[in-house]
């Protein structure tokens, strides 16, 4: 089977939304469009504009799984709508006053936590977990191995990931670091592998923990490791239903 680009996501606000796209305009040096471009951060962390700060900082779904049913969709007029089944939408707009977002956040956010306290603008790599311009990249048949010791399906949301691909053997990503993919005019060279916390134990849809995902790995293949972080080494286009290329 040849490999394909399945599927396309996006998370706006690091931890909070995440959005599916038909395609983006990948540049090196960069996150995917709208990845990880804003950031809420937790009271007593520095609010540094423009400079990339470690997850501990950060609302995630790790903390606070409700976050974790969340969807979002970036509108033409640069807001974005925000969703969650317990609450009214919300439109955030950048430019504006934040302190509606931190309320509207404090209402699903633990008590017992330092509470939601302001927004951040992410550097152009994006503030994602890795201290580099990442570009998260996982495997459909990884998925499927995993529900099946799971014994029940699992939302690909669950795991935030930016780029799906379909064809390729179940953790054979694993086996590709320092491999470069060709996918539509781009090309992103894989650096690492990505270790799962317990913003994958949410459910998607209704913000509750109901998988042991991180037990489940341990258990069935001796690490807590699903997909790959990559960077972009050459600029394009990319869009789902794309060929993928492995070369090395």
């Amino acid at each position: 089977m040849s490999v394909t680009l399945d599927q396309i996501w996006r998370h706006p606000i690091k931890g909070i939304g995440a959005e599916r796209i038909s395609g983006a305009f990948m540049a090196p040096d960069c996150a995917l469009p709208l990845d990880r471009a804003y950031a809420v951060i937790e009271a007593g962390a520095d609010p540094l504009h423009g400079q990339w700060q470690p997850c501990r900082n950060f609302l995630r779904g790790a903390k606070a799984p409700q976050l974790m049913a969340i969807t979002a969709c970036c509108l033409d007029n640069g807001t974005i709508r925000l969703s969650h089944p317990a609450l009214p939408d919300h439109i955030f707009d950048p430019k504006r006053d934040h302190s509606d977002l931190i309320a509207w956040l404090g209402a699903i956010y633990p008590p017992e936590r330092p509470a939601p306290m302001a927004v951040v603008a992410a550097p152009k790599s994006g503030m994602t977990d890795a201290n580099f311009a990442s570009i998260s990249i996982l495997n459909l048949a990884s998925l499927r191995a995993l529900e099946a010791r799971a014994d029940m399906p699992l939302d690909p949301r669950r795991f935030r990931g930016n780029l799906w691909l379909e064809g390729l053997a179940p953790w054979e990503e694993l086996d590709l670091i320092r491999a470069t993919l060709v996918i539509g005019e781009a090309r992103l060279k894989i650096v690492e592998p990505i270790t799962r916390c317990r913003a994958t134990e949410a459910n998607p849809d209704t913000g509750i923990r109901d998988v042991p995902t991180l037990q489940i790995l341990q258990s069935g293949w001796d690490h807590s490791e699903f997909g790959v972080y990559a960077e972009t080494t050459q600029a394009g286009h990319i869009a789902q239903g794309d060929k993928v290329e492995i070369i090395w």
